[in-house]
């Protein structure tokens, strides 16, 4: 219960059905940041595990008639952090998110469980799960297709989609929220979170720099070499990104990829950008997995529509997509770091982290 609306009705819904539930509030200590890059209380801001989500889940909790606990993550939480600036010094575009989902959400919490004896673990996540006839777990996007987040749900075990339960996949938000108002939710009205909630929204880069020991500036170049200019530090930049490069040459310019070991930040037109082929690493497939290639739509951003591609298996839990849409059917920039997710319609069939 991370003290939203989400969370809120999906603990509610349980109780409703006659399940005996326990509500965990995820607590850790705020991370040592340099003072530009701490997240600061702004109205309308939902972040999580701060003081105010931990009250919100308290009324919440004490309005459903259920135990709420408070497990102290710092230490894995701290982890996260660690994990999201070597990426960004690595050169990659990190996606936090999974990893607390992966890590803590459905990592730690099923130890708790565990502990305590609960048969599943719930939580307010937009997406479905099926059983398929042999016991595979079968993970489905959510009814609501502007909410789903099915996407960020790809990196759990197999094993533990079997003991999870999803109450609100089936609802759109705003029913959500209507149900929340109706039970007299303290949450029913509170804003989506939208934010990395451990670093203030445009101080990434801080954080990183910080984390790292210090920017790791270098030169902007274009495609065939030529030094453009000088940028403050790789972690500000992203494959595909237009804005705020600091260079200007007359024509649009996009990040086409960026050299960690170089440091160097390499630009070219919208059509230099990657956006044909991709290799992921560490794969996690959730259905049971074509030893040849294969057709499926593959999403490569959390907001990003899924792409034709033909996947094909490689050694050592990789996989390469080649894209075969039209223009009006590519997966968008190819930012190494974020998540290759694979789609047999609104089936996720697994996924891996793109490497190139």
């Amino acid at each position: 219960m991370s003290g939203g609306v989400d969370s809120s009705v999906a603990a509610a819904l349980l109780v409703a059905a006659g399940h005996d539930c326990v509500g965990v509030f995820m607590r850790q200590a705020a991370p040592a940041l340099p003072e530009a890059a701490a997240p600061a209380a702004r109205p309308g801001h939902q972040g999580c595990c701060g003081v105010a989500d931990a009250l919100d889940a308290r009324r919440v909790a004490d309005r459903l008639g259920i135990p709420l606990y408070p497990l102290d993550l710092t230490g894995d939480f701290s982890r996260i952090i660690d994990a999201f600036a070597a990426e960004y010094g690595r050169g990659r575009t990190p996606n936090p998110c999974v990893r607390c989902n992966s890590w803590l959400k459905f990592g730690r919490l099923f130890d708790h469980a565990d502990a305590i004896g609960a048969t599943h673990v719930a939580t307010g996540h937009y997406a479905r799960l099926e059983q398929g006839a042999d016991g595979t777990p079968i993970l489905r996007r959510g009814h609501d297709a502007a909410r789903d987040q099915s996407y960020v749900l790809f990196d759990i075990r197999p094993d533990r989609l079997r003991r999870t339960l999803l109450p609100v996949g089936g609802l759109a938000k705003a029913e959500v929220r209507e149900r929340a108002a109706a039970l007299g939710l303290a949450t029913a009205d509170k804003p989506d979170s939208q934010e990395i909630c451990f670093v203030a929204p445009g101080q990434h880069a801080a954080l990183v720099a910080h984390r790292l020991g210090g920017s790791r500036a270098g030169e902007i170049v274009d495609t065939a070499g030529t030094v453009l200019g000088r940028h403050p530090g790789i972690e500000h930049f992203t494959v595909g990104q237009s804005r705020g490069l600091g260079v200007a040459t007359g024509a649009r310019l996009h990040v086409v990829r960026i050299e960690s070991q170089t440091c160097r930040v390499v630009v070219g037109s919208r059509a230099e950008v990657p956006e044909q082929e991709l290799t992921a690493e560490n794969a996690t497939w959730i259905a049971p997995l074509p030893a040849e290639p294969f057709a499926c739509m593959v999403q490569c951003r959390a907001q990003r529509a899924a792409a034709p591609a033909v996947v094909t298996p490689l050694p050592d839990g990789r996989f390469r997509a080649r894209f075969t849409g039209g223009p009006d059917e590519t997966p968008g920039p190819i930012s190494p770091g974020q998540p290759a997710v694979c789609y047999a319609g609104d089936r996720v069939l697994g996924g891996g982290w793109i490497a190139s």
